[in-house]
């Protein structure tokens, strides 16, 4: 445990002290994952200066689960994340940032039963590369932790490995 802190300490100490390089004022697109059901998320980022930024996530899913006890989910969830944004080589970058957010599910099983609604609270982290093409396309693939989401995530953990592709303006 005491090396996960001490990692993390240091990966934070990094992104204040790197070279600051330039991205992009604006990037609006998709970040496809797996999240336990939430796949798609719309995502836009804004930068706050040359090597920071603010990420704010939207994301949403309808799923029904014939295998386990037949039920229908329907949940919606919000992600802001503050990033540092580290230059490798040309157009390739990589990132960390933490953060958090908001959802509300529900759930009905399909015997009429209603498991009901509710909302959660979570904290997250942010690792990943990206590469930033010469046309306004940015690509990137990240992991996210997830911790807390009381009720939704089983045993308060979640955490997903996504691709995002997003127009830079």
């Amino acid at each position: 445990m005491k090396k996960i802190i001490l990692s993390a300490f240091v990966l934070i100490g990094l992104a204040f002290t790197t070279q600051a390089q330039e991205i992009s004022k604006n990037a609006l697109g998709l970040r496809l994952g797996d999240s336990g059901g939430f796949g798609t998320e719309i995502t836009y980022q804004r930068a706050l200066g040359n090597n920071n930024r603010l990420e704010l996530d939207l994301g949403w899913r309808n799923r029904k689960n014939f295998n386990n006890n037949g039920y229908d989910d329907d949940a919606i969830k919000f992600a802001a994340l503050y990033q540092w944004v580290m230059n490798i080589d040309a157009g390739f970058n990589w990132y960390v940032g933490v953060g958090g957010g908001l959802g509300s599910y529900g759930r009905d099983y399909y015997d009429n039963r209603n498991y009901g609604n509710d909302t959660f609270a979570f904290a997250a982290g942010d690792i990943g590369i990206e590469y930033n093409f010469d046309i306004p396309l940015l690509i990137s693939l990240d992991f996210r932790p997830e911790f807390g989401g009381t009720g939704y995530y089983k045993n308060n953990y979640n955490s997903d490995i996504a691709l995002g592709l997003k127009y830079q303006f």
